[in-house]
């Protein structure tokens, strides 16, 4: 499963994890994605690879907002 979330596009994150004696080596912060099934107003389902943040934007605008949303710009669903 990639870890890119379908409504905000939030990708892994890139740094240094520092030890107690400051030396560093490359690290990354992946992103909460979970994969969910999600009713539309039609009836149709749709999958969706979805981090915390946007589960957030799905509960405060709505599924159907968010997917046209989606569509719009041109991610397929």
């Amino acid at each position: 499963m990639s870890n890119i979330c379908d409504v905000t596009g939030a990708r892994p994150s890139f740094g240094n994890a520092v030890s107690h004696s400051h030396r560093r080596t490359r690290r990354r912060w992946n992103p909460n994605v979970q994969r969910r099934r999600f009713r539309l107003a039609d009836g149709t389902t749709v999958r969706l690879n979805v981090s915390t943040t946007g589960l957030k934007i799905i509960d405060r605008d709505g599924i159907d907002a968010v997917v046209t949303r989606m569509r719009r710009r041109g991610v397929r669903t």
